[in-house]
């Protein structure tokens, strides 16, 4: 009859996974705890004031156009597109036709969804009020 710890190569690894998971949680609780403990709790008038000079802050309501995030989205579609291009030109001679081709495939495609995406009127922009 083998050992439980010759049975498996890994038992040593999950023996140290968990230790450092009781370690971390054991961490964690003690310091929680001290921290509570050890804080000050009274609120003082000077800790709540402005620490930088200017004016008070007002809260205001802060309404973003859903066109940001499409404009921010087709750049990084375009952008990685370009990222792509660059090591396949590098290499052109080498790849030859069969990366010839692939390149031509994804510029085809990236093409498609620049097409769709013009048509869908994601390119321009629209005055919120």
């Amino acid at each position: 009859m083998e050992h439980i710890s010759t049975a498996n190569p890994y038992f040593g690894v999950f023996v140290l996974f968990v230790i450092t998971f009781g370690a971390f949680i054991t961490t964690t609780v003690i310091a929680r705890l001290a921290s509570r403990a050890l804080a000050r709790k009274d609120s003082e008038k000077i800790k709540l004031s402005v620490y930088e000079c200017g004016p008070e802050i007002t809260k205001q309501p802060n309404r973003v156009s859903p066109q940001f995030y499409l404009f921010a989205l087709l750049f990084l579609l375009f952008d990685v597109e370009i990222v792509f291009m660059f090591p396949w030109a590098v290499d052109f001679k080498v790849l030859g036709w069969f990366g010839f081709v692939e390149m031509l495939m994804f510029i085809i495609l990236l093409a498609i969804g620049f097409v769709y995406a013009w048509k869908k009127g994601a390119l321009e922009w629209h005055n919120i009020k």
